[in-house]
């Protein structure tokens, strides 16, 4: 069994991970995109932001000033036994998140939207948020961080069937344009779209697409994985650069996620990830050893399944 100890400990520290270590993936995808970036100012701008990412890790030091919003994605494995139980997990991410955010530090951005009181910790009502996933056959938890900025870069429209893909295509060039035109997003970016679902799950299939998946990663659905790189082309296509400046380098790659949806419409949502792309994984064992990783491994085929049984082991060989 998991001690729920191990589990608060493995938080703290993917919360301090996060924070300061620019993921592998985004760090190899924005030198990539130095040498082709033709625009004087944009290229500069995207060594500048490197060099940030180098000295921020070197010194231990938070990447960027607004360490955005910490949020957990958590994966149970149906095997997996911990104690403590499911409120005993939300209070340990709960502390993880109070002491990592002292000890960082990371900024207390959380505050009562009404009354903008705080405790200066980043929790609070509904704050962290924790997104739950099983996944059969296994024995382990996995807890990803994600500390996303919570104020723009995000945008949804009810489309419809008769939309098509062009409408797809229209809505992200709209949203990418008015994003850069206002200082809404901060690119370039991983860019995440949601399509189907409810709308509320829309939103979240946006979001997730855009934090859980790495760059260079594609759907296995290959008509989504074609449109992911049509689309990554198109927001490279607006003349737009690093931070609203003139350039060509945008969006680091995009990601599509769908769900099944109401027959009448094609809900769409669009959400960029920061520039610091700000997550980490923890992968817990039964045996209470922790492994420690960038890419949170999510969208399993269990998660984009279809069927209302999944195979087991044995029918899978059989």
């Amino acid at each position: 069994m998991i001690p729920i100890e191990t589990l608060e400990e493995a938080a703290y520290e993917i919360t301090k991970k996060a924070a300061i270590d620019i993921p592998e993936d985004y760090y190899t995808g924005i030198r990539g995109m130095i040498d082709l970036e033709k625009g004087e100012l944009s290229s500069f701008v995207l060594q500048a932001m490197c060099d940030n990412w180098e000295a921020a890790s070197a010194d231990r030091r938070p990447m960027c000033a607004d360490t955005g919003l910490p949020r957990y994605y958590v994966k149970m494995g149906d095997n997996a036994t911990f104690s403590g139980g499911f409120t005993g997990l939300e209070r340990a991410l709960r502390s993880a998140t109070a002491r990592a955010t002292h000890d960082v530090p990371l900024r207390p951005n959380r505050v009562h939207p009404l009354w903008r009181t705080e405790h200066n910790n980043n929790v609070g009502i509904n704050a962290p948020e924790i997104e739950w996933s099983f996944e059969p056959d296994v024995d382990w938890i996995d807890i990803t961080t994600v500390q996303k900025g919570g104020l723009f870069g995000t945008d949804y429209r009810m489309l419809f069937p008769g939309d098509g893909i062009d409408g797809i295509k229209r809505f992200f060039l709209d949203t990418l344009i008015a994003f850069g035109k206002r200082g809404l997003a901060c690119q370039p970016a991983i860019v995440g779209v949601g399509v189907g679902g409810s709308k509320d799950t829309c939103m979240q299939l946006g979001k997730q697409a855009a934090c859980l998946r790495t760059v260079g990663n594609r759907n296995p659905d290959p008509k989504i994985a074609e449109l992911e790189l049509e689309l990554k082309d198109l927001g490279n296509s607006i003349g737009m650069g690093p931070m609203g400046f003139v350039g060509s380098s945008m969006v680091v790659d995009c990601h599509i996620e769908a769900g099944f949806t109401h027959t009448g419409g094609m809900p769409v949502s669009i959400h960029t990830f920061c520039l610091s792309s700000r997550r980490a994984v923890a992968r817990i064992h039964k045996d209470g050893e922790i492994e420690y990783r960038t890419n949170p491994e999510w969208f399993t085929p269990y998660m984009r399944r279809e069927s209302v049984d999944w195979p087991t082991p044995l029918s899978k060989s059989a």
